[in-house]
């Protein structure tokens, strides 16, 4: 098996222990679940900078990156920085994260969030809602392609705004209509592996209608130009940020080092 195999499996498992421990009905009571989504495709195509700054405490490649990281913290300072968006990772046994960190952040930011998480059921749904997201996160390689249409009918429905990533132009034939912007993901993840190039073989390939995120393996305002003029408005950038004692401030010297190569 693959790590996103092993993932995939566990995450099955959990989502079924949660079903018996919350229903559908009652994630329609929680206090976020009927506020008014903001809208990240609209912050990127605005944004100067379009960076989607990732709170992630671990990696499966990395291990711990940032343990101790309070979610309060670096997200309302990653939103102070300038960040068009922030990603949160409710992903626990990989990746550190917890559903609460999602509800804690979100009184105190004022960008779109994107729940970070591997999707493979309506419920999860229902609960990037409840929680206060804005955007999810559907996978192609977790999925198979009639899975991610109905996951993304379904998002829509709950008026949340999807993001596909993809990472081979194979998987270019799961863009459907209910997707708002697709992501190139340069780390494989079955191997792990991270190449930016990814990113720069699949511009050209993704039709213009649909927002482009460049994520991972990004850590210079070099690259970010460079992706740009490939077409990019987003940039999904987590373990840049969060190896530092400082997120924020880190982000806040990304975005201005960015704008002295205007």
């Amino acid at each position: 098996m693959t790590i996103l195999d092993k993932i995939i499996a566990d995450k099955k498992t959990e989502v079924a222990n949660r079903k018996k421990l919350v229903t559908i009905d009652d994630l329609r009571t929680a206090p976020y679940f009927n506020r008014k989504c903001i809208s990240l495709k609209d912050r990127l195509t605005s944004s100067s900078s379009g960076v989607i700054a990732e709170f992630k405490r671990k990696s499966p490649s990395k291990g711990w990156i940032h343990e101790e990281a309070d979610v309060v913290d670096v997200t309302s300072g990653y939103d102070e920085a300038g960040a068009a968006g922030i990603s949160v990772l409710t992903d626990s046994k990989y990746f550190g994260g917890i559903s609460e960190d999602l509800t804690a952040a979100r009184p105190y930011v004022h960008c779109p969030i994107l729940r970070k998480d591997f999707m493979i059921d309506v419920y999860q749904l229902f609960e990037a809602k409840a929680m206060g997201a804005d955007v999810i996160l559907l996978i192609a390689a977790a999925l198979t392609v009639g899975d991610t249409l109905e996951l993304a009918r379904q998002a829509k429905a709950l008026s949340l705004e999807v993001l596909l990533e993809i990472h081979n132009k194979e998987e270019l034939v799961y863009i459907n209509d209910f997707v708002d912007m697709v992501g190139v993901n340069n780390r494989n993840l079955k191997t792990f592996e991270v190449s930016t190039d990814v990113s720069f073989e699949l511009a050209g390939l993704i039709p213009d209608k649909f927002v482009k995120i460049s994520e991972s393996g990004i850590s210079s305002p070099e690259t970010v130009n460079m992706l740009k003029v490939s077409g990019y408005q987003g940039f999904l950038m987590g373990e840049n940020f969060m190896k530092e004692l400082n997120p924020a401030e880190s982000l806040r010297t990304f975005i201005e080092r960015l704008e002295l190569l205007k």
